[in-house]
């Protein structure tokens, strides 16, 4: 298990244990986890109000999930837009931002996610690229291609945009075979969304290949950062 997997399913052991003692009820239920770090997790729910409904809006637009104001009310349009969202990366779909939901937002009250202007064609279009290309390796190795797609748009060699970086001509196989057009797994919608949220398990590569599937020189002269499953990484 990796160190981001393992802190995630600790933190996901704590909230549960922290609701489970918690009062039930409405509105937004609040506490903090002291330590080196202190995080914060909030449950928001239809009628809930405050900066914690303001994140939840704001991350779900960045996203392209919500286009209503970003006004801290967590009306009926943010709940739509939780429920799309949870769809998108196949967890409960209740409407709720909760601890999960959170975490898959990258609003897990740790260090600050990365602001993101992606739209949700884009993320579709990630998750469809990474079930195409990992299809058969790890959820780190899924979450890792789908890394390198975003390391390549803020590289200055390539494309400034993921649809400019996928179609790049030659750069992914998959986009000329018949993988391009099977249905996307579940579990690539949710590395998009990781990967989106700033976990890289490549190391910053730009670079991949599966050494077994191709001979091409200028790919094994690749210094290797990283091998995760069956691709090699590289800068």
């Amino acid at each position: 298990m990796t160190v981001y997997k393992a802190i995630k399913n600790f933190y996901i052991f704590l909230i549960a244990a922290a609701l489970a003692l918690g009062a039930a009820g409405g509105g937004a239920l609040a506490w903090q986890l002291s330590g080196a770090n202190d995080a914060q997790y909030v449950l928001s729910k239809y009628g809930s109000t405050g900066q914690e409904v303001r994140s939840v809006q704001q991350k779900l637009r960045e996203l392209g999930f919500y286009s209503g104001s970003v006004d801290g009310i967590y009306g009926s349009g943010t709940q739509s837009a939780v429920r799309a969202f949870q769809r998108s990366v196949g967890i409960t779909a209740d409407g709720i931002a909760g601890p999960t939901t959170l975490l898959y937002l990258g609003l897990d009250g740790g260090s600050s996610s990365p602001s993101t202007q992606y739209s949700s064609a884009d993320v579709q279009l990630l998750a469809k690229v990474i079930s195409a290309e990992a299809r058969g390796e790890s959820y780190e190795g899924q979450v890792a291609v789908g890394a390198v797609v975003l390391n390549r748009v803020a590289h200055p060699s390539f494309p400034d945009s993921i649809s400019g970086v996928v179609y790049q001509a030659g750069a992914f196989s998959c986009v000329y075979d018949s993988n391009w057009n099977e249905p996307v797994a579940e579990s690539a919608k949710r590395a998009a969304i990781d990967a989106i949220n700033g976990w890289d398990p490549s190391g910053g590569a730009i670079f991949y290949f599966n050494p077994d599937k191709t001979n091409d020189k200028f790919m094994h002269s690749r210094p290797v950062i990283t091998i995760i499953g069956s691709h090699r990484f590289c800068s």
